[in-house]
């Protein structure tokens, strides 16, 4: 049993950390996964996360609405993955051509609270199912490394992979965003890693890493 009021929040993410890869991977090609995992811990996930609570819940939406909007417009035709961290949407997956290409990212820019669009679809056939599962697999093990690395923050960091090109979103310091990188490009199966960082000042990492690590207040009875 995890005390949420005297474990650090490292420590606490550490253990949860192969739970929520494990049902990620098995239940979701690359697609959303809502856990219910119990109140106090949602609670302190929300409560460590680098982005507001506005933007947490505004990021939620935008997937939710960019997924469903964009498969109306293309149908078939393609494959579109809407990932969103602090506002900002990054599309990924495979369209017919360049003019859908624009289509998606207009449509994608005109979904409320989305801030900036960052277009990485790829004009050509669609994937294939077992180029999905290996990029889901990528993704687990990125995610996993991040968070064995005791110099990152990886709550602060959204990875998505697409045809073995590992994409990472979030609000890191320069140092942070580097290292995570360079733990990225060392796994087996990754092409590329693109970086859409928005960068914190050392004070602001500083800061937030010591709400991080502070005692959770005890939950009442």
């Amino acid at each position: 049993m995890i005390n949420l009021t005297k474990t650090p929040w490292r420590k606490i993410q550490q253990s949860l950390a192969a739970a929520f890869l494990c049902v990620s991977t098995v239940a979701s090609l690359q697609g959303c996964v809502g856990l219910i995992v119990g109140g106090a811990v949602v609670g302190t996930l929300s409560a460590t996360d680098r982005r507001t609570l506005g933007a947490q819940t505004e990021d939620s939406a935008i997937v939710i609405k960019g997924e469903t909007r964009i498969s109306k417009l293309i149908g078939a035709a393609g494959h579109v993955n809407v990932t969103s961290f602090n506002r900002k949407a990054l599309l990924t997956g495979e369209v017919k051509d360049e003019q859908m290409k624009e289509l998606v990212a207009h449509e994608a820019a005109s979904i409320e609270g989305v801030q900036a669009v960052a277009n990485e679809l790829e004009v050509s056939g669609l994937s294939s199912y077992t180029s999905r599962s290996n990029d889901t697999l990528i993704t687990a093990k990125v995610r996993t490394r991040l968070i064995e690395n005791k110099d990152i923050y990886a709550n602060a960091i959204k990875v998505t992979t697409e045809r073995g090109i590992v994409f990472l979103m979030g609000r890191v310091s320069q140092s942070e965003g580097a290292l995570a990188a360079e733990i990225t490009r060392a796994i087996g199966g990754v092409q590329k890693v693109v970086k859409i960082f928005e960068y914190l000042s050392d004070e602001e990492v500083k800061q937030y890493t010591y709400r991080a690590n502070s005692p959770m207040p005890a939950a009442k009875p």
